[in-house]
């Protein structure tokens, strides 16, 4: 855990386990002049001890942390700071995970990578009293909203006790099921290309296959819906 203290800026909270990610994350605070990173802790204990010493504005929490789930540490840090804004900035945006995020406390939920969205323009919002969130767990949540019926009945298109009809997920190739599960692990188009002994532009030719497929147009979103549709169901704890 490294620790630092800054007057007059908003104090920043950074829980992440890739050094890679947090590296991006902290340069990302350090460019604006009136963010600071207070701390960065790489699990729930370490997150825990740094939020017992300080007292963050912000708080960006990824979910999958080697020692528990960033779950444990938005209840946390929500029942026990109740001044501190969190905000989730995490690979992974299943329905369930998004729910129990805000459920636990969190007011923003941003998928890494997502075209468009900046970390610091995401703090800006959470500070100021907003919910920033990538547009496609915001497209998510509406649509659960439109289609959920009132308290006590069941859907519209669901007779009681009827089970829901899943969505059928597309057919991935070998070669396109292995870089959806190294993309998910954080890796570059470069590093899966060394990986797996082929050029970068072989990979970029899977890549836009896999989107195809996904019906999608970035990282983020292809392994939102892969997860989603459970294609990476316990191929991320191989």
């Amino acid at each position: 855990m490294i620790a630092t203290s800054v007057d007059q800026a908003v104090q920043v909270g950074l829980v992440e386990d890739q050094p890679d990610a947090m590296r991006r994350m902290a340069a990302a605070v350090r460019s604006q002049p009136d963010m600071h990173a207070q701390f960065r802790a790489a699990s729930v204990a370490e997150a825990k001890e740094a939020l017992a010493q300080f007292r963050p504005d912000v708080l960006l929490v990824d979910l999958g942390l080697p020692d528990g789930s960033g779950l444990e540490v938005i209840a946390l840090a929500s029942q026990q700071y109740p001044a501190c804004e969190i905000m989730v900035f995490s690979m992974f945006g299943d329905e369930a995970l998004v729910l129990a995020s805000i459920e636990a406390g969190a007011s923003g939920y941003i998928l890494k990578d997502t075209p468009g969205v900046t970390l610091e323009e995401a703090i800006r919002q959470i500070r100021s009293g907003g919910s920033p969130m990538s547009p496609i767990i915001a497209r998510r949540l509406l649509q659960r909203l439109r289609k959920s019926p009132p308290v006590g009945e069941p859907p519209r298109d669901q007779a009681p006790g009827q089970l829901a009809i899943a969505v059928e997920a597309p057919t991935l190739t070998e070669r396109e099921t292995e870089i959806l599960v190294l993309i998910s692990r954080g890796y570059t188009y470069a590093e899966v290309a060394g990986l797996l002994s082929v050029s970068i532009h072989t990979i970029q030719t899977h890549i836009k296959h896999l989107y195809g497929k996904l019906s999608v147009h970035s990282r983020a979103e292809a392994v939102f819906e892969a997860s989603k549709m459970g294609l990476l169901r316990g191929v991320l704890d191989e």
